[in-house]
């Protein structure tokens, strides 16, 4: 297993100078382009965080009008590509307009290998830094926390803290919670929090027949049954040094609870058909929406295993127990599949985050975008309705003490106006219909933050 390499494409008519920069620039995946039309194209299937551009481009090597061009295209289909243009042509000239079109940096040929070396190091450290802050602020703006989890109720500001304490201890860790409520998301975030540099690999144990799932992961020789005509890595030993992803662990049947306890105990593991033990780092997480103690009790799920597994346990709440979410995911959601399907409906209607706010999310978080990625289709103007969301009637509530209830329904209110106004207090305020000293008070006996 290689990590991989970043992506450079030298965009050069010159076949001897191409073959002299892929070999000096050995550390990235080199992709080359000998004119304008294949370089677009790299562009376009390969998105290269650095390109260096000779601006003497065919049909015009001896000008620059072809190179401008290019860069000119380049940086209208991927804007943060880092753009270094080089040529001989009117150096001074060809540099103040190359900049000024939003090339990053210019080099004067001949080539200095070295030099052109520490500018493609820069503009790769530059790239990446440039990414992670758009993505930090993206997350900022849509309320994100833990790989990439929106939210902003207290419940679930609660779990990812937990799982963020827990991510650099070496346990294993279980994830409880109903179907769709992000126990994936969760655990790629625990990888991302944690000291661990390998993959992340994640298998649905529900998902894979019984007959197969041993093989998936512990891998197999080559014949060690019909149809393996080649030796294959399992998915745990895919996750040396990383983190493997167990979901529906519940699922696993008991001979193979056996084997995997055995690894967990031992850290080594045989492949089908095998005979070598193999040494294996990797940590544990797993998931599951059953409930593991009752399996346990019913001898459906080994005792010791279980606790092999569940060293810490997070609960994960539902949809339905994250007031404020529902509407915060939406407009995420919303904004996700009106920019990829190039559809008009930017917002949604008054109607329909009341039917938001009241339905009771079945399905969790995976039943909220399957309807807001419908309704972005079937709305026709800018505006999302409830109709469009197709939700029938909330449920009735349970009756509770009067005092509780109020209380529960002061806290909810608060925290679905907040969502909605999107933490502006006055905003707030307003669809409350009270003023602000009132709303502070309230959010301090509440302990709610915007």
């Amino acid at each position: 297993m290689t990590d991989m390499k970043p992506k450079l494409l030298i965009v050069e008519d010159d076949a001897g100078l191409q073959r002299q920069l892929r070999w000096a620039y050995d550390g990235y995946e080199i992709l080359t382009a000998a004119n304008r039309e294949e370089a677009i194209a790299a562009i376009r299937a390969d998105e290269p965080p650095v390109v260096t551009l000779d601006l003497g481009l065919p049909p015009d090597p001896d000008g620059t009008a072809e190179g401008f061009a290019t860069l000119e295209t380049i940086l209208k289909l991927a804007p943060a590509t880092k753009v270094i243009v080089a040529s001989g042509h009117g150096a001074r000239e060809s540099m103040l307009r190359a900049i000024e079109m939003g090339a990053w940096d210019f080099y004067q040929k001949p080539i200095d290998i070295d030099a052109l070396g520490l500018i493609v190091a820069r503009a790769f450290h530059v790239h990446a830094l440039e990414a992670e802050n758009r993505r930090l602020a993206e997350r900022a703006e849509a309320g994100a926390v833990l790989g990439g989890m929106i939210t902003g109720a207290p419940e679930m500001l609660k779990v990812t803290r937990t799982i963020e304490r827990v991510a650099g201890a070496d346990v294993s860790v279980m994830l409880l919670g109903a179907s769709g409520t992000g126990k994936e998301l969760l655990a790629r975030g625990l990888h991302d929090a944690s000291r661990r540099k390998g993959n992340f690999i994640a298998i649905n144990c529900a998902a894979i027949p019984e007959t197969l799932l041993e093989s998936e992961l512990f891998g197999h020789e080559k014949g060690a049954f019909t149809g393996a005509v080649k030796t294959t890595e399992g998915k745990i030993e895919l996750a040396h040094k990383g983190t493997l992803f167990l979901d529906e662990v519940g699922d696993i049947p008991l001979p193979l609870q056996v084997k995997l306890l055995r690894f967990l105990q031992e850290r080594v593991i045989e492949r089908v058909g095998g005979r070598q033990p193999i040494p294996v780092d990797t940590r544990i997480v797993c998931a599951t929406h059953q409930d593991v103690d009752a399996m346990v009790a019913e001898n459906r799920f080994r005792e010791d295993l279980y606790y092999r597994l569940a060293e810490i346990v997070v609960r994960i709440p539902s949809l339905a127990q994250r007031p404020g979410d529902a509407g915060l995911l939406a407009r995420h959601f919303l904004k996700k599949y009106a920019a990829a399907m190039h559809t008009g409906a930017k917002s949604f209607a008054p109607d329909a985050l009341a039917a938001i706010d009241a339905w009771g999310w079945p399905g969790n978080v995976r039943e909220l975008e399957n309807r807001v990625k419908r309704a972005a289709i079937m709305a026709d103007g800018k505006s999302v309705t409830a109709e469009d969301l197709d939700l029938g009637p909330a449920g009735d509530a349970e009756p509770i003490n009067l005092k509780a209830a109020r209380e529960i329904a002061d806290r909810t209110a608060i925290r679905h106006a907040l969502a909605r106004a999107e933490g502006n207090i006055s905003g707030t305020a307003r669809l409350l219909g009270i003023s602000r000293p009132t709303l502070y008070d309230l959010m301090k006996t509440y302990g709610l933050q915007p």
